[in-house]
């Protein structure tokens, strides 16, 4: 009986393929060598529409196809998004301080860099400091209350005040968010100030890109009408306060703290001209599906995403001229990717279905996810979940996980859950000043109602991460030459994937928290539908 018994299980087992029924092991193998194509030099930098985006797509689509995944973008595995690209005429831009009728001309590059992505043309304008320039009714702050800001620039310090929320604080510093309050107010332009204390590369790095281009999408401008957008090298802003009654130290000091600033006229004015060349071009998400066993649960998605684009070619340093974007974004296209190999290659039954995006444009603004947000090649309320991997820097032993939209789902309960089995900590963002939030896609879902998160591993507060900022963050060095922690890479997949695979089978979806601010996006119906 014993052996019949034995017998029997060892049929069942078999009858169903043989189905994972304990964790998958990562050994960060296999994820390497997918980094290793599409950082490879011959990608030429993955630049949104470029060909070598082109090339690590269509690599990407040939791994997805081996791996079993189902074509789900609205042409086979892809979904074209136009683009309007904007590059800046620098030879033929300008920017001038005037106080008391001197005008004093500003390098571009060393002073500030301007921005291609605005309407630009010529603009003369009073300046006003607006504080962090924000305005958030829910919190009964807004930055502009008692202004005459019509006809005027507003200059903005990055950041905001300690007592907004770090997701809704993020959220309020969006392009789109903040230009709504400025437009309304009047604002004609933008010269924002970074944080010394919150900036991710140093300004030679800054210098250096900016002349990269800038894009958005055809169907969507959502900074129109901002004729100036100036981004200010902290180490020059004092030339803005001169005569003010206020310094830019002391500016500095009460916003490395996140206190309340003060808002005043400046007593210098701005005489610009920006140049801009503009034509559209045309890129594309990738789109592939698992599809699940559950008769009902299969219509809907867990979607994986992470932005296969990053910033191309540059001119060269030390004679190399590709920004390879090894961690940034191969290591969560690879992820993805990996993630399909394991269910192929250790089958799971998934009651719902699995959408894996990879999206294209997120180094331009979140470009590719916008799109697919607003035009998803599934019902938008079918989406259950976004998780979302950008940058997990797999670079020291995986002992903490930096959660963006920790609290803001049922998500971050789970994510906890299936981590500290693993004994991993998981730790909301510990630097709000970063706008990490806003800055991955898991940010365009979140705007059309799907509850989202995006992870990582380490803090970015931790001293090895710090570093890895300082040096190879948007900059040559982000390639596969760097040092990777393979252990650490596979202790990251594994739990990436044991939470798709919770949220596939969970018998209910994820939630917006009570007192979540965004929980007001749930999902509406689709355009055009």
């Amino acid at each position: 009986m014993r052996k019949e018994i034995l017998l029997s299980s060892l049929l069942v087992a078999i009858a169903a393929g043989g189905q994972q029924t304990g964790p998958v092991a990562f050994d960060g193998k296999q994820w390497w060598t997918y980094v290793k194509v599409l950082a490879d030099d011959n990608m030429e930098g993955r630049n949104t529409g470029s060909d070598g985006e082109k090339r690590a797509e269509a690599y990407v689509v040939e791994q997805a196809k081996a791996s079993g995944l189902q074509a789900a973008g609205t042409n086979g595995f892809y979904q074209p998004v136009k683009l309007v690209e904007s590059k800046l005429d620098e030879a033929g831009s300008s920017f001038a301080l005037v106080k008391d009728g001197k005008s004093e001309s500003l390098t571009l590059g060393d002073d500030l860099t301007l921005s291609a992505r605005l309407d630009g043309g010529d603009v003369e304008a009073p300046l006003v400091f607006v504080g962090y320039g924000l305005t958030i009714p829910e919190k009964n702050y807004d930055d502009l209350a008692g202004l005459d800001l019509k006809g005027k620039v507003a200059v903005i310090f990055s950041g905001s005040p300690a007592s907004i929320p770090t997701e809704l604080a993020s959220h309020a510093q969006s392009a789109a968010e903040r230009w709504k309050a400025l437009k309304a107010a009047g604002v004609v332009g933008v010269i924002s100030i970074p944080n010394p204390k919150a900036m991710d590369i140093p300004w030679e790095r800054i210098k250096g890109n900016r002349l990269q281009a800038s894009m958005r999408l055809v169907e969507l401008n959502e900074t129109a009408d901002e004729k100036l957008g100036g981004y200010f090298n902290p180490a020059s802003a004092q030339k803005l306060f001169e005569g003010s009654g206020h310094s830019f130290d002391e500016i500095a000091a009460l916003g490395a703290n996140r206190e309340a600033l003060p808002h005043f006229a400046l007593k210098v004015s701005v005489k610009a001209k920006t140049t801009i060349e503009r034509k559209e071009i045309e890129s594309a998400n990738v789109v592939a599906k698992l599809v699940g066993s559950d008769a009902k649960l299969k219509n809907e998605y867990v979607v994986v995403s992470a932005h296969i684009d990053h910033l191309g070619m540059g001119e060269p340093v030390n004679g190399d001229r590709v920004y390879n974007g090894a961690m940034d974004n191969g290591s969560g296209s690879a992820l993805l990717l990996d993630l399909a190999r394991s269910f192929k290659e250790h089958p799971e039954n998934l009651k719902r279905s699995v959408l894996f995006v990879w999206v294209t444009g997120e180094e331009k603004g979140l470009l590719g996810s916008r799109y697919f947000g607003l035009h998803p090649t599934v019902s938008r309320r079918a989406m259950v979940a976004d998780i979302n991997t950008d940058m997990f820097l797999p670079i020291e032993p995986m002992k903490v996980i930096t959660a963006f939209g920790l609290n803001e789902t049922t998500l971050g309960d789970a994510l906890k859950k299936l981590a500290g089995e693993r004994n991993v900590q998981v730790q909301p963002d510990p630097q709000p000043l970063r706008n990490i939030f806003i800055r991955s896609d898991q940010y365009s879902f979140v705007r059309v109602g799907v509850p989202s998160i995006m992870f990582m591993g380490g803090s970015p507060a931790d001293p090895v991460l710090e570093q890895w900022l300082k040096e190879r963050y948007h900059g040559r060095s982000d390639d596969t030459n760097q040092p990777v922690d393979l252990v650490a890479a596979g202790e990251f997949e594994a739990i990436s994937r044991a939470l798709v695979v919770d949220v596939a089978n969970a018998s209910a979806k994820p939630e917006w928290k009570a007192e979540s601010f965004f929980k007001r996006y749930v999902a509406e119906p689709d355009l055009g539908k």
